[in-house]
């Protein structure tokens, strides 16, 4: 992928499909890595599935053979230097502490590192596209940091507005570009 914001909305997508209601994205930066973790609440996987979830010829779609999303995403985290991981834990097995958890490490000085990105507008996009679901963005940077809890909005709104409503996706885009700014 162009863009490691690309892989986020991915794997953010196979959180929502996993019937995740709240989905965590975190993107820590310090000096010359980059940290990008992805925690769902959703239905999560066995170990057996865990352990071929990174091969690209392994996936549970039945609209095609590949699954590519986490293969590259474990690729090009360790074609800089860095680290992938992914955990999971059942629902049948774990009913109240279930999900998934996906975090790459890239050393962001390597030739082979991929541009994070628009985060920003993957963010807007996955609100638009999933305004049932609850996402906590956080992005640090040094001592600055980029913020956003769909919790928080919903609280604001109340049930009588979408998440989803243009005027509600511009002004997230607004407050998120706003925080960028000043990052």
């Amino acid at each position: 992928m162009k863009e490691l914001s690309l892989n986020i909305l991915d794997i953010t997508e196979n959180s929502v499909k996993a019937g995740a209601s709240l989905t965590e994205i975190l993107i820590d930066e310090q000096a010359d890595i980059i940290t990008i973790t992805i925690k769902d609440n959703g239905c999560g996987m066995s170990e057996e599935v865990v352990k071929k979830v990174t091969d690209p010829f392994y996936t549970t779609r039945t609209t095609r053979s590949v699954g590519l999303g986490i293969p590259l995403f474990k690729l090009a985290a360790e074609m800089t230097g860095g680290s992938f991981e992914i955990s999971s834990r059942e629902k049948a097995l774990y009913p109240s502490s279930h999900g998934t958890v996906t975090k790459a490490s890239f050393n962001k000085n390597h030739i082979d590192f991929t541009p994070l990105g628009d985060v920003a507008s993957t963010l807007t996009t996955l609100i638009q596209g999933h305004p049932e679901t609850d996402f906590y963005f956080s992005h640090k940077k040094g001592e600055g940091e980029v913020t956003l809890d769909t919790r928080e909005l919903r609280a604001i709104l109340g049930d009588e507005v979408s998440l989803g409503e243009y005027e509600v996706i511009k002004w997230i885009e607004g407050f998120l570009s706003e925080q960028y700014q000043s990052l």
